[in-house]
């Protein structure tokens, strides 16, 4: 045990899995909240989403800090796990071992939309004031395209099962899951929370639209 956290590796693959829960986790499901409040109108949500998160002091350090390099540290840290992995899915064709994998390749590809999303929202709000002041209206104008409707659609389904699966994992890093029969209803658990997540969010996408 002593080596382990000797280890550099040991410790990074920990705070890897911890950023993953906190507060990169505890954020998607906070974002994911926010925007399922679409579905009560461009008012309510410019005014009771939008505008108070705009209000709140020292805004711009708790994106830095507690939410832009958690997830920074998390997809570097991930990326150096893909790079080091090999994918022998032929060999050890489980159901976890898929899973395993998903969870590797998501990563990177949950990466590429949350630059995409980044840049059609906070930035371009940062270059267009009318986005910042309504934002509604600019997601409801972004969704109205199917393609990009689907590339949010997919976005939140990767990034969902990244977080359930993730989770689950977790449970077994950590020794809190030991028995086959606790992993199996960890698993369940997980996957669960994950369709759970999965139908606020796309209540919060669908809000925008319809």
């Amino acid at each position: 045990m002593k080596a382990s956290i000797q280890n550099p590796h040991f410790l990074l693959r920990r705070l890897h899995s911890l950023f993953g829960l906190l507060p990169v986790g505890a954020f998607l499901i906070l974002h994911l909240w926010e925007n399922s409040q679409s579905r009560f109108g461009m008012a309510h949500y410019n005014e009771q989403v939008v505008a108070a998160l705009q209000r709140m002091n020292y805004l711009p350090l708790l994106e830095i800090f507690a939410i832009a390099l958690p997830i920074l540290f998390h997809a570097g840290y991930g990326l150096v796990i893909l790079r080091s992995g090999r994918a022998e899915l032929h060999r050890y064709p489980w159901l976890h071992n898929r899973f395993y994998w998903l969870q590797r390749l998501s990563g990177f590809a949950i990466l590429l939309f949350l630059l995409a999303h980044v840049g059609m929202t906070r930035f371009w709000g940062i270059w267009e004031p009318a986005v910042k002041a309504d934002l509604f209206s600019h997601m409801q104008q972004l969704l109205s395209h199917p393609m990009i409707f689907l590339l949010y659609l997919l976005g939140l389904l990767l990034s969902l099962l990244h977080l359930g699966n993730g989770l689950w994992t977790m449970g077994i890093s950590w020794g809190v899951t030991v028995t086959p029969r606790a992993q199996q209803l960890s698993f369940l658990i997980c996957m669960g929370f994950t369709l759970l997540l999965f139908v606020v969010g796309l209540q919060g996408l669908l809000g925008f639209i319809s």
